[in-house]
């Protein structure tokens, strides 16, 4: 039917994706086999997070694919797992490749396979997997809490130093989880 045609230039959304992030939230598309409760996992929120962003879900066991869930970054906890004493853990976001995480933690393809055996194809990785990075990267992933003093302080530097290395920071009272910071 008409229903098949698809045009250039057309915007599909996929299950499983993700639609941009601004002021705090991203919308996710739902796909087939989510739960709110593996949705909540996956972006180290809770079930009652996700709930109160989704006023219109009536009930917290029926999604389906689909539909557009609102995710508050802002309020996001960190995952309630301890992170590896291999060092920190990094959610992939749209647009990741194991390449651009090796390259921008100063590390590579190789080892970011021996720190995540779970992944069996290096080119199928997700948004919102998690990866273990190794100890020591030059680069360090905000989480809750983390102001850039702290960061600064954790790593033996200065604000002016972080800042320096990260230009794209415009305002040093305003960073987020799940940024990207580099430390040396």
């Amino acid at each position: 039917g008409s229903g098949d045609l698809i045009f250039p230039g057309q915007v599909l959304q996929l299950p499983g994706a993700i639609l941009g992030t601004d002021g705090g939230y991203f919308i996710y598309i739902v796909a087939r086999g989510d739960t709110l409760k593996s949705l909540a996992n996956r972006f180290g929120t809770t079930v009652d997070a996700l709930l109160a962003a989704n006023r219109d879900i009536t009930n917290p066991n029926v999604i389906y694919e689909g539909q557009r869930l609102t995710v508050n970054v802002s309020q996001t906890p960190p995952p309630t797992s301890p992170p590896p004493a291999s060092g920190q853990t990094y959610y992939v976001k749209k647009g990741d490749t194991l390449r651009k995480i090796a390259e921008k933690f100063g590390t590579t393809v190789d080892t970011l396979l021996k720190l995540n055996p779970k992944i069996t194809n290096p080119n199928l990785i997700y948004v919102g997997q998690a990866i273990t990075l190794p100890a020591g990267s030059s680069s360090y992933v905000v989480q809750k809490g983390d102001t850039l003093r702290k960061i600064a302080t954790k790593f033996g530097t200065t604000v002016d130093a972080l800042l320096a290395l990260n230009p794209e920071i415009k305002n040093p009272n305003l960073i987020y989880v799940g940024q990207v910071v580099r430390v040396r």
